[in-house]
């Protein structure tokens, strides 16, 4: 599997967070065009939880982490609704076993992709720039959304 590099998460983040908003929309829009059945299961976390604040957190990282596989030049197949579904029971078994007993390794394995997954790690325990910070429900529930969205992009990079 080829691995996305901290410089190519870097260069996501430079070329997301200087776009303006119709350029933010652009980029949203062709995303999740190429990226509809895992972007509707995102989406649905937020409904799920009951947490309209984790909606534009998904959308900003869905933005962000793709951007980051085309920094890296990786070019990624479309996740099915079949993907998803098999997907479910494994990574839920994975959250129990990180959750309940701490077991980094578990989650790097799962998601086998060490820089994205260690990036949105800092992401969600950091404080913004203006010195905001997510409360713990918002930061464990776009931790969970980010990690499987980045483990099943990672099983669908193109061979």
């Amino acid at each position: 599997m080829k691995q996305i590099s901290l410089e190519s998460i870097e260069k996501a983040i430079q070329k997301v967070d200087n776009l303006d908003d119709n350029s933010l929309d652009r980029m949203s829009e062709t995303f999740a065009m190429a990226q509809e059945n895992l972007l509707a299961y995102l989406m649905s976390a937020a409904l799920e939880y009951e947490n309209p604040n984790l909606e534009g957190l998904i959308i900003y990282y869905f933005c962000l982490i793709l951007e980051a596989f085309n920094q890296e030049g990786v070019r990624l197949e479309k996740v099915s609704e079949e993907q998803i579904e098999a997907f479910e029971e494994p990574f839920f078994e994975m959250l129990d076993a990180y959750f309940d007993k701490e077991q980094a390794e578990v989650l790097e394995e799962f998601c086998d992709q060490p820089n994205l997954t260690q990036f949105m790690t800092m992401e969600i325990s950091m404080k913004d720039d203006d010195g905001t910070e997510l409360d713990d429900e918002t930061a464990t529930q776009l931790f969970i959304v980010s990690v499987a969205m980045i483990s099943l992009l990672n099983k669908n990079i193109a061979a």
